[in-house]
């Protein structure tokens, strides 16, 4: 396997961190099935779930109704999103206190290479332990950790053995564990190629070390280089500090299903006004505007334009994001769901004022 120097790569992520935190402060929900997110009533979805919950095939993302199907006793918490950041700082202080190259992925977990990290720790399980054990005093929440030699093995190696699990992939482990790994369960492989994946024969790790890069290009574009590479184990990526957020979006669920286009074109304001304010606050713009339609049953379909003139505010965005849901809503089926994302972002710059008359 392919490596660069031997880094020291650890993947720390949360367990069922919203769920947890919820658990945490109040008593009464410890041990018993908890979901963070919107009652089944107003049509809601998951955004956590607790393990408990998760043993009767909750998780997130899944409808508020379903998720009372599957569990009666569910109970449902509101999200308390600025609790939730506090405890993640306090989480990345932690990881400051070893290395400057953390990179978060979202408030519940993150890349560290601690190749060389501050405290001169020989063994990177070693850091993996110390990070694990403060988290613990710190939040009195627990974490898993992944410990390998490049991002895409300690994510995989993360997710093995949660709740507070610790694992750590060795490079002449690396061929051995992702032959055995199911292709669904491959870090960057969605559910869609997965089984594009499946129905060509590639069902595990082992398979897709059969292929060809020249292959793996032909049959999924410039991602089957990628594919190629993690198959072998190989993952170049440096862990980034800095990382550039790729897009920005809103998307709003209603109340009841939207069955005309008026009423649609109406709902996609405030989600322009939604995407405009967060554009502003990040001080980006974008040329790719991408929306989001889901239908009452659930299925969903995305549409997107790249446009030369940069988009930020909402009269930049509702014109294309109407152009786009009219040409290709299907006619007679309801809405629950609506959203607008803007991509291939770039720095905004800021509007020339021109000097008064006479001044």
């Amino acid at each position: 396997m392919k490596t660069v120097g031997l880094r020291k790569i650890l993947h720390v992520d949360m367990d069922a961190f919203y769920a947890s935190i919820e658990q945490r402060d109040n008593p009464s929900y410890r041990g018993k099935p908890l979901a963070v997110g919107g009652s089944p009533d107003k049509r809601g979805a998951v955004a956590a779930a607790s393990y408990e919950a998760r043993q009767y095939g909750v998780h997130s993302a899944l409808p508020s109704r379903i998720a009372v199907q599957r569990c009666p006793v569910l109970i449902f918490v509101k999200p308390r999103f600025d609790v939730y950041k506090l405890v993640s700082q306090q989480i990345r202080d932690i990881f400051l206190d070893y290395t400057d190259l953390v990179e978060p992925l979202s408030l519940d977990e993150a890349y560290l290479d601690v190749t060389e990290n501050k405290l001169g720790i020989d063994r990177a399980i070693a850091v993996a332990q110390q990070i694990k054990q403060r988290i613990l005093t710190t939040t009195r929440l627990t974490a898993s950790a992944g410990v390998s030699v490049n991002k895409f093995l300690a994510k995989m190696a993360s997710g093995m053995n949660k709740p507070d699990g610790l694992t750590v992939i060795l490079p002449d482990q690396a061929a051995a564990f992702i032959s055995q790994l199911p292709i669904e369960k491959f870090h960057g492989v969605g559910p869609a190629t997965a089984r594009k994946m499946q129905q060509l024969g590639i069902h595990t790790g082992a398979d897709l070390r059969t292929w060809t890069e020249a292959e793996l290009v032909s049959r999924f574009g410039k991602v089957g280089q990628h594919y190629y590479r993690i198959a072998q184990g190989q993952d170049e990526r440096p862990v980034n500090p800095n990382r550039i957020r790729k897009s920005i979006g809103s998307e709003h669920s209603f109340a009841e299903d939207l069955s005309d286009i008026i009423q649609m074109r109406s709902a996609l304001v405030p989600i322009a006004a939604e995407v405009q304010g967060r554009l502003q606050k990040a001080k980006r713009v974008g040329y790719t505007l991408t929306l989001k339609v889901k239908y009452a049953n659930y299925q969903q379909i995305t549409r997107s334009r790249t446009v030369a003139d940069p988009l930020q505010t909402v009269d930049d965005l509702l014109p294309l994001a109407e152009s786009l849901l009219q040409g290709h809503l299907e006619p007679g089926r309801r809405v629950r769901l609506l959203g607008l994302t803007v991509a291939n972002l770039a720095t905004a710059t800021a509007p020339v004022q021109l000097p008064l008359p006479g001044l």
